[in-house]
């Protein structure tokens, strides 16, 4: 698998998130289906992530919302 990376601007910073093209694919339909931007749904899942890497709580994120 290859990741793709993606950029975003969080809390007036900038970051690249690479994950697999899967996990972006469950992310993209989940910010569809709740009428948001990608950029809104990771500042989202970024502001309460804790102390763990974006990555693993964006693929934490897709985990359980592909079994919603």
């Amino acid at each position: 698998m290859s990741l793709k990376k993606r950029s975003f601007s969080l809390a007036g910073h900038r970051t690249s998130v690479a994950l697999e093209a899967e996990f972006w694919a469950v992310i993209d339909q989940r910010a569809q289906r709740d009428g948001v931007s990608l950029a809104a749904l990771v500042g989202k899942i970024d502001a309460s992530r804790g102390d763990r890497p974006l990555a693993s709580a964006l693929r934490l994120f897709a985990l359980d919302a592909k079994g919603r």
